[in-house]
């Protein structure tokens, strides 16, 4: 049954498949047969906000406008639940910090470290590693590089600009928040010291020349991303990162993210009690 938004603003079968094929194709972004209703509940704000009342007009606009590339930034605002906070699956990390940089670094004495945080959303998850790193001292050891990318510029904005407030902070340790964060008037400030350590992107996993340099990094955290792409989405992002990433390389997904059936471009093992995709 189609609802309100899917009959005033004509989303038929026809232009749900035009649609949801053109975000899969540009972004990875995957909706399935039978979730019309969830893309027209999803979409039908931006595309009256564009000036539209159908559809079909606004996928033309995605499609062959190249005049306003700026939309799809809009689009990917609108479709994606940017839902992350500080200290989130902290097992990874705590394995990345205890165990594999420890041995990396053995193998590689003086070598940079690079990290990168790919679909960082608003930057909890790279503030979150230049947390547990400083803690740990890594910042005294060796050269450390965050880099943080994210397809969204809205996200990357907020990211950029380092004030969080209350759900950021709902697993975050009381003594790091007073050691790392200060009272804003719009919230929590992160620290000038640790939200320069990263370097923020915007960027799209799909792209190869969006996403090459970054993807040299031996460490990459990509959690929670695939679980909206499509199986096709994800081997071709995989394979992307295996092109470019040294060896040994180590691939960070979320917890219910598995790749086994998908790809064997790399190995699962468990790691100081995470398990951690390795290219060896």
């Amino acid at each position: 049954m189609t609802n309100f938004f899917s009959e005033a603003l004509g989303l038929t079968p026809s232009a749900f498949t035009l649609l949801r094929n053109l975000i899969h194709d540009r972004t990875g972004i995957y909706f399935e047969d039978g979730k019309q209703d969830i893309l027209a509940d999803k979409l039908s704000p931006r595309v009256i906000e564009a000036g539209f009342d159908s559809f079909l007009d606004y996928y033309y606009l995605l499609k062959y406008d190249t005049d306003r590339p700026e939309e799809w930034g809009r689009l990917l605002n609108t479709i994606t639940v940017q839902e992350t906070y500080f200290w989130r699956e902290l097992d990874q990390i705590r394995a990345l910090i205890d165990v594999i940089l420890p041995e990396y670094t053995a193998a590689h004495p003086g070598h940079p470290i690079r990290i990168w945080s790919a679909a960082c959303a608003t930057g909890e998850e790279p503030l979150t590693m230049a947390m547990a790193l400083e803690e740990g001292g890594w910042f005294g050891r060796n050269p450390v590089t965050i880099h943080a990318s994210d397809a969204s510029a809205a996200a990357l904005q907020k990211a950029r600009e380092g004030i969080y407030r209350g759900r950021s902070f709902r697993n975050l340790p009381s003594q790091l928040k007073t050691r790392y964060f200060r009272e804003d008037s719009e919230g929590q400030r992160v620290s000038p010291s640790l939200h320069d350590r990263i370097r923020w992107h915007r960027a799209n996993l799909m792209v190869d020349e969006e996403i090459r340099s970054m993807a040299e990094s031996p460490f990459i955290f990509c959690r929670n991303v695939f679980i909206y792409f499509s199986k096709e989405s994800i081997k071709k992002t995989v394979a992307l990162f295996h092109r470019h990433m040294p060896t040994p390389g180590f691939l960070f997904t979320g917890a219910s993210e598995s790749l086994l059936t998908i790809t064997r471009d790399f190995e699962l093992e468990e790691i100081g009690g995470a398990f951690v995709y390795v290219k060896r």
